[in-house]
């Protein structure tokens, strides 16, 4: 075992399986999260969405169990759970009270490890994954945001979880199971564990339960790069969807506090610059934010604004100008801000169990370690006008990759970039 302070730690089962636990004593709930290595950038090409199917078909019974007793089985101990796929990881977690714990880690193994997969329940699964795919027609900024993303990383980074039609209709009980058995397996797995409980007892259990699971080799990711850095996308309406995207450190960088401080300032509460120069002083649009999206090694600033087709080109440009004036630095106000309302979530963080879960996890898959909330909230502390001016300064946003949705090309911005 590991520490990593004095109150998380850190157990790396033989199979691969990281284990991390943190017990909070102040509370009367425990929460857990198991991110498996099974996503996107794992799918084969002509089969995206697969990762969807088989979360979806994983709850339909397993163990000893059929669909609606394993539904019972949790219900019967106040466990509120939840499913879902990232572009790395299909991620299971749960919340209940603290004498539940052991019990839902036995459902949560039976979960990933022993489901029936019926084949009379696919169609079913396809139905529910297909609802997705379908929705995505009908929300435009969600339509635009992942083709910002898919532009933006490289392949298979940028994918979508959601899939395709044809992808998801055509996929066969078979992919389904060699799927599961490819990548539903311990090898570069995280369950981490937050709450009121006793951590000697989670390890004996963790070990049994989860301890003869059987690892196999995670395929090694080939990368290619997108090279449209320019991207309209046809759409009937008289609203444009824009995106813009510029790359930053990552969370593993010794900047990542940097690149995380200017997002906030751009998007951070209701005084933030893109809601204030967009839509406050020039009434251009009727949202507009930015966003810090980080991958394992690699990382962007997401900005958006959605505005009507009329004054697209002006948001655009003022939405552009914007990320660019970044370099000319902050002020001590904004900072302060900035480090309140970071506190302001650490402090929820706190009192959170599910919270405290998946922050964990994310360190761990991130870092390759736990920060604690006293490390994290010591960084804000020293964090100076001055250093962040000074990134600001040597990190100037851009290049850009601009995605904009709607009835015609932004064609003054795109004409000029």
């Amino acid at each position: 075992m590991i520490s990593t302070d004095n109150q998380s730690s850190v157990l790396q089962l033989p199979n691969g399986l990281t284990l991390l636990t943190e017990p909070m004593r102040d509370v009367k709930s425990v929460s857990w999260g198991l991110l498996i290595p099974c996503g996107p950038i794992y799918e084969p090409v002509r089969r995206a969405g697969l990762s969807a199917l088989t979360c979806e078909m994983t709850i339909r019974g397993a163990g000893s169990r059929n669909s609606r007793e394993m539904l019972r089985a949790f219900e019967n101990i106040g466990c509120e759970t939840s499913e879902s796929v990232g572009i790395a990881h299909t991620a299971f977690s749960a919340s209940l009270l603290a004498e539940g714990l052991v019990p839902s880690l036995e459902l949560l193994r039976d979960t990933v490890r022993l489901p029936h997969l019926p084949e009379d329940q696919l169609n079913a699964a396809k139905q529910v994954v297909l609802q997705d795919v379908y929705a995505l027609e009908d929300d435009p900024y969600q339509k635009m945001m992942l083709e910002l993303q898919r532009n933006f990383f490289p392949d298979p980074w940028g994918r979508s979880s959601i899939g395709n039609e044809k992808s998801v209709v055509r996929t066969s009980i078979e992919d389904v199971r060699q799927y599961h058995a490819d990548f539903y397996q311990p090898q570069g797995a995280i369950l981490s564990i937050a709450g009121n409980f006793d951590r000697q007892t989670v390890l004996d259990t963790v070990g049994e339960l989860f301890g003869d699971w059987m690892p196999r080799k995670v395929p090694r990711i080939r990368e290619k790069r997108r090279e449209t850095p320019v991207v309209h996308l046809p759409y009937e309406s008289t609203q444009t969807q824009i995106g813009v995207a510029f790359p930053c450190p990552p969370m593993n960088s010794p900047e990542y506090l940097h690149a995380w401080s200017s997002v906030s300032v751009l998007s951070g509460g209701m005084s933030n610059r893109l809601f204030n120069e967009l839509r406050e002083k020039r009434g251009l649009c009727y949202n507009a934010f930015a966003a810090y999206v980080t991958l394992k090694d690699r990382a962007g600033v997401f900005s958006y604004c959605g505005t009507g087709s009329d004054r697209a080109e002006e948001a655009l440009d003022v939405l552009v100008r914007e990320l660019i004036r970044l370099r000319e630095g902050i002020d001590a106000a904004e900072l302060d801000l900035v480090k309140i309302r970071a506190k302001s979530s650490l402090v929820m963080q706190q009192e959170s169990t599910g919270s405290r879960c998946g922050s964990m996890a994310r360190d761990w898959y991130q870092l390759g370690r736990v920060r604690s909330m006293q490390e994290i909230e010591a960084a804000l502390d020293a964090l100076s006008k001055k250093e962040l001016n000074d990134y600001l300064a040597s990190h100037p946003a851009g290049p850009f990759h601009i995605v904009t949705l709607g009835p015609e090309p932004v064609v003054g911005f795109c004409a000029n970039s």
